[in-house]
């Protein structure tokens, strides 16, 4: 079988399992990931670049190492292959779990339950929750439903396409690599440096497809692009920016402005400022909008790989 069927069968059946049985309750390979990336820091910490870059290099390249090697392992056998990618595939997306917190958090809101909507949030993001009211609660979930989109989804199968199995286990490294240590703390300034850089770097194509995809996929086109070509560049990440403007754009809602990480405060763009405030339904919208656009970038992945290596014949 070619590589580009085993992606595709791979990729689909992986995706499939992740809609059908969520993350793993224990033993999740991005968890034993993130235990062994913060035991290399332990070994290699120190508030410079340099180490910060050597820590990426070890953690990111361990984990395209570990997948090319399995790959090589299996690469006579079709069938073991496409099994491969269908774990590989599971294991580094992200999309059921985040549609289920998500609709926690959203179903408390409903229900007029704000305390229990903040207990849950931190499940989900890294938002202050007692700084938030209901609907600053609703904006920060809708917010997160189309970052991770891109992050926990698109991201992983467009380098799934580019790359196969290490590729797959590249992107989920680099991203939760940047989850760790890529924000701009005092420890992590210098140290995750790198990971951020490499995260922007290989979230880019990922994020780009997201916001076409919402785009098409979304109830107000227009909106969409208008609210990415106005507003996406002001947002500070180069990859949120376009994915949260057309997730605003497309569902006719504001996103952005003020926010609280760790006790310090931003002050960001607000996304579509015409759109409406968030409310608590728009959760469940934006989290049919995310599974919608999951499930075209699986296609659009796919369809990719097997247009090229027609091209190639």
């Amino acid at each position: 079988m070619r590589a580009e069927r085993v992606f595709a069968y791979g990729a689909a059946t992986g995706l499939l399992g992740d809609l059908l049985l969520g993350d793993p309750r224990r033993g999740h390979p991005v968890a034993a990931f993130g235990r062994a990336a913060a035991a290399v820091e332990r070994v290699l910490y120190r508030d410079h670049r340099g180490r910060g870059a050597l820590h990426t290099a070890v953690c990111a390249g361990g984990a395209v190492a570990l997948g090319a090697l399995a790959a090589r392992a299996v690469r006579r056998s079709p069938a073991a292959s496409v099994a491969l990618t269908a774990a590989a595939t599971w294991s580094v997306v992200g999309g059921t779990s985040l549609a289920r917190e998500a609709g926690t958090i959203g179903r408390a809101l409903e229900d007029g339950d704000v305390e229990a909507a903040r207990a849950r949030l931190p499940h989900l993001c890294g938002r202050d929750p007692q700084a938030l009211d209901a609907d600053g609660i609703a904006r920060a979930v809708v917010e997160s439903v189309a970052e991770n989109t891109s992050d926990a989804v698109v991201g992983a199968l467009v380098w799934g396409a580019l790359g196969g199995v290490p590729g797959l286990l590249g992107f989920r490294a680099v991203n939760t690599l940047d989850a760790m240590v890529g924000h701009r703390s005092r420890r992590y300034r210098r140290f995750g440096w790198a990971s951020a850089r490499l995260d922007d770097l290989a979230g880019w194509p990922g994020a780009r497809l997201t916001a076409v995809l919402a785009t098409l996929a979304g109830p107000d086109p227009r909106g969409a692009v208008r609210a990415w070509r106005a507003d996406a560049h002001r947002h500070p990440s180069p990859n949120a920016g376009p994915v949260e403007a057309s997730f605003a754009g497309a569902l006719g809602v504001r996103l952005g402005g003020t926010l609280s990480y760790g006790g310090r405060v931003e002050h960001r763009p607000v996304l579509n400022l015409q759109g409406r405030a968030v409310a608590p339904h728009d959760i469940g919208r934006a989290v049919r909008l995310s599974r919608r656009v999951s499930w075209l970038a699986l296609g659009v992945c796919a369809g990719a790989r097997l247009f090229r290596k027609g091209r190639k014949a």
